[in-house]
């Protein structure tokens, strides 16, 4: 897990040969609990840093995945849309939400690698 970044959010970012890909952590598919549905963007849509990328609903509540770096999405995780699941049981995984071709890389340098973001949620309570 140490290729991940994460953002103050609790979404994370892998990045590779310039195609970003964003799911959430484990601690808020923990905070979350079962994932029932997500909301997914659709190819081709261009969103800014900071923007909401989609939308999980659980059994305890409905959250927006905003998105840590500009982007246009390429791909989806259409398994999602069957199997919403897979977030809770495999969330830096294959429960990655959809991958975006960034517009500006340095945008990932404000996000923390995996030891700060331990911190982070230690931090939390």
């Amino acid at each position: 897990m140490s290729d991940l970044k994460f953002s103050k959010d609790h979404e994370w970012v892998q990045f590779e040969d310039g195609i970003a890909t964003i799911g959430i952590s484990d601690y808020a598919q923990e905070q979350l609990g079962d994932v029932v549905y997500i909301e997914l963007p659709e190819v081709g849509q261009k969103i800014a840093l900071g923007e909401q990328g989609a939308v999980v609903e659980s059994v305890k509540a409905a959250s927006e995945i905003y998105v840590p770096a500009s982007g246009e999405v390429v791909e989806v995780n259409s398994a999602l849309e069957d199997e919403p699941g897979l977030v809770n049981g495999d969330p830096t995984g294959g429960g990655w939400f959809f991958k975006l071709k960034l517009d500006d890389e340095a945008e990932l340098a404000a996000l923390m690698d995996d030891s700060a973001y331990q911190e982070f949620v230690e931090d939390l309570g």
